[in-house]
């Protein structure tokens, strides 16, 4: 987390203080946790005390922007809801510098997989739109109480800020979803709606959905109808 400069943090899902012990010294630091389980903020409380006036009493998928300005994210995600919790990372890319995350495993190497490979798909066309995502290492069940039936990986996004220049994110997540709809077809099948026929009869739209690079997917909604 250190090797990412940053004035603001939020912590996504801090439960037992874990990870919250260490990030509450972090000098120079203007710290907040989002937590929606009413037991584990009082534990945190009365616990570390130095918590009180920073947990935000929601969840992450309807919490407003925690910070005015630009702020850096960490987390032992939630597994069940760590695509959403990206989805709303990916609402506030021009604010969030960067996320230091713990997912389940399969989630983190759909995120960090790049093009023609069988993990490259909808979240990681969408994130590695506007962050540089570093698989770093995986994380054993056995340094978990109790073990996890799965394994987990951590990642490190760092905001790349918009080099395709994206300017209507709607449009572009629209693209990419549609197209891994029917990922095993050929691309002129999801997304013959979204263009004139002519342009349907190029070579790209005889590729599925994993060949296209995320540059690739910023061409193509350029010349959506």
């Amino acid at each position: 987390l250190e090797l990412m400069p940053f004035r603001q943090l939020v912590e996504v899902g801090p439960g037992g203080g874990a990870l919250t012990k260490y990030l509450l010294k972090l000098p120079g630091v203007d710290f907040k946790a989002v937590e929606l389980d009413e037991e584990k903020i009082l534990y945190l409380q009365k616990t570390y005390p130095s918590v009180q006036g920073k947990i935000l009493h929601e969840s992450i998928l309807e919490t407003g922007v925690p910070f005015e300005g630009h702020f850096t994210v960490i987390g032992n995600f939630p597994y069940n809801i760590s695509s959403q919790i990206l989805f709303r990372i990916l609402e506030w890319n021009e604010e969030v510098d960067g996320v230091m995350g713990m997912f389940q495993k399969e989630v983190a190497l759909r995120i960090a997989a790049g093009p023609n490979n069988k993990d490259y798909g909808i979240l990681s066309v969408l994130v590695q739109a506007f962050f540089t995502v570093e698989y770093l290492f995986d994380v054993d069940q056995s340094c978990f109480t109790p073990p996890p039936k799965v394994q987990s990986g951590m990642i490190r996004m760092v905001n790349a800020g918009n080099p395709w220049k994206i300017t209507n994110k709607k449009k572009f997540f629209h693209l990419v979803k549609t197209a891994f709809g029917q990922r095993r077809k050929q691309l002129r099948n999801p997304l013959k709606s979204m263009f004139d026929s002519e342009i349907l009869q190029e070579e790209l739209f005889t590729k599925r959905a994993e060949n296209l690079s995320v540059e690739d997917y910023v061409n193509l909604m350029n010349r959506m109808k």
